[in-house]
């Protein structure tokens, strides 16, 4: 006998509370293999492929292409074939135990077989799921009777219409919908007593909604010697008219927009923040890039030139390759640095993530931000390529502007902005020559370091970028 499974949205990691159905892959009446992706979301860090731990018939999918998903709310019931109603028997087919897919996302997955689980006796409490006892026994799920009172609750008030039911002692409930479920459960109805109005007797949410209506108490009226309630004054209860809600128009802030908007949030409101900025001659960085770019191999960007100046200003003030963990009281000195580095896409800014950037060279660092960007543009970053950052370099240069103040990506201590470079009257070895001039911005957290600190850091970035032969000195 087939088992519908209820699959819900996992984990997808990093915090995520849920997920936008972006288009559905799968049909209801589909046949699905264990592990077969079976619709797109997109969360606040990327676009994912959600995979389904079992393989059977679709029988059932909730959400409309655009809907918001919360963490554990169902997407798909699937009809598994060989186990039982009450879920004793194996949650997936024969092939996902055999061998497992490894195709796991947070919470959930079929990468091992897992022991066969025993019966236990259930603790007093609500359970999740109204099962048969044995023949002649209680219902698991459902309330004992008091002595002298019904043993079911579905009678009706004195003259309320009494719904039809239908005694089913054993085998499987006849419902699909974990929802009729949850709702009967909630309602205390007993879906064994109720007889379904859907095809083959299927039970609906409108039979337990009936169900429900029937066994509502009636309204008690007042005992005699009661004094009636006294109607309370229009004046007490008035209160005053609402303003009226703006006029314009309403975009819901979820996504990558609602993601940015919670963090940057939190920034502000947690992390004391503190700026400074500098003009800097890039010329010799711009001619020296050249150079190398001249001389074969994997072009370099500017970004890499400048993450490969952070890294080296990094080493000699650690202090702000940290974060600040306030329930402790402690400062993180980090040991590696994963540079993130701010990307603007069609679905918004994301901050794709260099993993140990210290540890790369010039051409690698290259090549990894290239990769990265291409990624993000594409929406295909995984949620691991946008977490876990102790520093951020943002060039909204890009955007045709000299100067901003960033604001720091939580939960780090810092991050460099460069602005445009562009042509400006600059003194050069004592004369006025026209230079390629660049405005650095550096916010910090002050409490991790103070403005001499945050100060020194930036002036051998502004070093670095004038005289890039600094950097040989740590090489």
């Amino acid at each position: 006998m087939a088992v519908v499974r209820e699959f819900t949205l996992p984990d997808l990691g990093e915090g995520l509370t849920g997920a936008e159905i972006v288009r559905w892959l799968v049909q209801v009446g589909d046949v699905v293999a264990v592990d077969q992706p079976v619709v797109e979301v997109e969360t606040a860090k990327a676009m994912v492929d959600v995979p389904c731990p079992y393989g059977g018939v679709v029988t059932a999918r909730y959400g409309e292409e655009g809907a918001e998903v919360p963490v554990g709310a169902p997407l798909i019931t699937v009809a598994v074939p060989g186990g039982s109603d009450d879920g004793s028997g194996p949650p997936v087919t024969g092939s996902a135990v055999d061998g497992g897919s490894g195709n796991v996302l947070v919470g959930y997955g079929t990468a091992a077989p897992t022991a066969r689980r025993r019966r236990v006796q259930p603790s007093p409490g609500p359970l999740r799921e109204t099962t048969a006892a044995a023949p002649g026994g209680p219902l698991r799920g459902a309330p004992a009777a008091a002595p002298g009172e019904p043993s079911h609750k579905t009678a009706a008030a004195p003259g309320g219409p009494v719904p039809e039911t239908v005694v089913c002692p054993t085998g499987p409930l006849p419902v699909i919908s974990p929802l009729v479920r949850r709702l009967a459960r909630e309602h205390d109805v007993d879906l064994r007593r109720l007889k379904g109005s859907g095809p083959e007797g299927l039970i609906l949410r409108a039979d337990v909604e009936r169900a429900v209506a029937a066994t509502a108490p009636a309204s008690v009226a007042p005992a005699p010697g009661t004094p009636a309630p006294v109607a309370t004054a229009p004046a007490a209860t008035a209160t005053a008219p609402t303003a009226p809600a703006p006029e314009g128009e309403r975009v819901p802030l979820r996504g990558v927009r609602g993601a940015v908007a919670d963090k940057l949030a939190r920034s502000r409101r947690e992390i004391p923040d503190a700026s400074c900025w500098v003009d800097a001659d890039a010329t010799e960085l711009l001619a020296a890039r050249k150079a190398m770019n001249a001389a074969g191999g994997p072009k370099v960007s500017v970004l890499a030139l400048l993450a490969r100046i952070c890294t080296a200003a990094l080493a000699r003030f650690p202090d702000l390759n940290a974060t600040v963990d306030m329930g402790s009281r402690e400062i993180i000195r980090l040991p590696g640095v994963h540079l993130g580095f701010a990307a603007q896409t069609d679905r918004g800014l994301v901050v794709p993530v260099v993993r140990d950037a210290q540890k790369r060279t010039l051409e690698g660092l290259s090549e990894e931000i290239a990769r990265l960007t291409e990624a993000a543009r594409t929406g295909t970053l995984a949620p691991a390529q946008l977490t876990g950052g102790t520093f951020t370099l943002n060039n909204y240069g890009v955007f045709g502007v000299d100067g901003s103040t960033p604001i720091i990506n939580h939960p780090e201590a810092a991050m460099l902005g460069v602005g445009r470079i562009s042509p400006k009257p600059w003194v050069h070895q004592g004369e006025l020559a026209v230079r390629q001039v660049v405005q650095l911005s550096f916010t910090f957290d002050h409490r991790v370091c103070d403005g001499g600190t945050a100060g020194g850091f930036l002036r051998y970035v502004a070093d670095c970028v004038e005289q890039p032969m600094v950097l040989l000195r740590r090489l």
